[in-house]
């Protein structure tokens, strides 16, 4: 695995480290939201940096996963990519950091995203591992 790769993937579980920190505090949903959301585009990030594509400057989590598609499939709900772009893509500033359109994500929307986000960053880790354990065998 690429060196960019993994600081990309260690950044992602970086991010899911602090949810798991966090996610029982009902006053920072919209934080564990945040982080979930950075988690999934570090990871998809991590796809196109190990196949040797551009990255692109973009926080677009249904870009990213189009553009990751060709090279690995990953499970998740196109909903649930559609609320973790509205955290992310259309705050724009302090006061709407993290929030959905009608706020704050309620507790158990919290807790869908990050098991989301910890299947995504999981299936893409091992995707490496058995590349990396099939091109060992062919050594």
């Amino acid at each position: 695995m690429r060196r960019q790769t993994e600081a990309w993937l260690a950044s992602a579980r970086d991010d899911l480290r602090v949810v798991e920190e966090i996610l029982v505090i009902e006053d920072l949903t919209h934080m564990v939201a945040f982080h979930c959301q950075q988690a999934v585009e570090k990871s998809f990030k991590a796809v196109l940096e190990e196949y040797d594509q551009i990255v692109p400057r973009t926080h677009d989590l249904i870009t990213l996963r189009t553009l990751t598609e060709k090279h690995i499939r990953v499970t998740v709900e196109p909903d649930l990519l559609n609320q973790m772009n509205d955290l992310y893509v259309d705050s724009r500033d302090p006061s709407d950091f993290g929030l959905l359109p009608g706020g704050k994500p309620p507790q158990d929307m919290a807790q869908q995203m990050y098991v989301s986000a910890c299947k995504i960053h999981e299936s893409i880790g091992k995707s490496f591992d058995q590349q990396t354990g099939n091109q060992n065998k062919e050594d």
